[in-house]
């Protein structure tokens, strides 16, 4: 009995530290757009293919042979590059840009409408109306979007209009991100996924954005920053997640990895100096809220 609480309680922390490491990501990111004029097509396809070569060097040590089999039949080879390009590419790049155009918190908020997204595709391709809580996950996230993009205001933004469009994009984005690999991760395995769809992603990104271009400020703040985003903040918040999801459960594990959100304001705040509003708050709570709804109900489905 205490193991089984003990290994709980391990994944409980894990996810945590895991979202925590995500938040923090997303502010080093800002740190980086505000101060050492860095941009999204500098620091993403650095960032993919830096953590995917990582990813992809430690599965080699361990089996050389595994890092090629999703390349073996024909449907990896079409998946892994549709999940590259389509999923971990354009989500990450969407979501940088986001923060580049607003902050970290808000870009996380943004994202987290994804959920919602993968609720009404999901009704779509079952061809089936919503049930109650579905519905109230959906209206939730869009009152938090309008509450977040409007401040009420119906005649203008209260946010960069660039930036509520890429955040779109990035919860779309997610929508690919998490459905579309399913098969791929059963396959294979998450960390394969992971490795081939960021180095893949990063290098497709780098042809079109060409980050040799982009002249950032390369100082050891840049080179620090650059480590916690690629090692804690892409390697080490993958694999404490994805291990805490094993240990606590996919439900569990979703309601806890919204503290990245919670977290990237926060850093925002004390770190960064940026102002946020009480709206922006209700704002925040409408759409995370939309989390917590659709992983209570899920865990009710498999407690049935």
């Amino acid at each position: 009995m205490n193991t089984g609480k003990n290994r709980k309680a391990q994944g409980v922390i894990m996810t945590l530290t895991g979202g925590i490491l995500w938040g923090l990501c997303g502010s080093c990111g800002q740190f980086l757009f505000q101060y050492k004029e860095a941009t999204s097509n500098w620091l993403v396809p650095i960032r993919l293919m830096g953590a995917g070569i990582l990813i992809l060097f430690l599965l080699a040590v361990k089996n050389k042979k595994e890092i090629l089999a999703v390349w073996e039949e024909p449907w990896g080879r079409r998946d892994i590059l549709i999940f590259s390009v389509f999923g971990m590419m354009l989500c990450q790049y969407a979501y940088f840009t986001t923060i580049q155009y607003s902050n970290a918190g808000t870009a996380t908020v943004l994202q987290y409408t994804g959920p919602a997204m993968i609720l009404v595709w999901l009704c779509i391709r079952e061809q089936r109306k919503p049930k109650l809580y579905e519905l109230v996950a959906l209206v939730c996230a869009m009152t938090g979007t309008f509450i977040l993009a409007t401040h009420g205001n119906l005649e203008q933004l209260s946010i960069p209009a660039k930036a509520l469009a890429w955040g779109m994009a990035a919860a779309m984005a997610l929508v690919v991100y998490t459905l579309q690999p399913g098969r791929l991760m059963k396959e294979y395995s998450t960390l394969l996924t992971l490795g081939w769809g960021m180095f893949l992603g990063g290098g497709v990104l780098a042809l079109f954005v060409k980050p040799w271009t982009v002249h950032p400020v390369i100082d050891g703040q840049t080179v620090l920053s650059m480590a916690v985003i690629i090692l804690l903040g892409t390697i080490g918040a993958f694999w404490l997640y994805l291990s805490g999801v094993q240990m606590v459960g996919a439900s569990n594990a979703s309601m806890l990895a919204s503290i990245e959100p919670v977290a990237a304001t926060v850093i925002s705040v004390v770190w960064l100096k940026v102002q946020f509003q009480i709206i922006d708050f209700i704002g925040f709570i409408f759409v995370l809220s939309t989390v917590f709804i659709i992983s209570i109900n899920e865990k009710k489905k498999e407690n049935q």
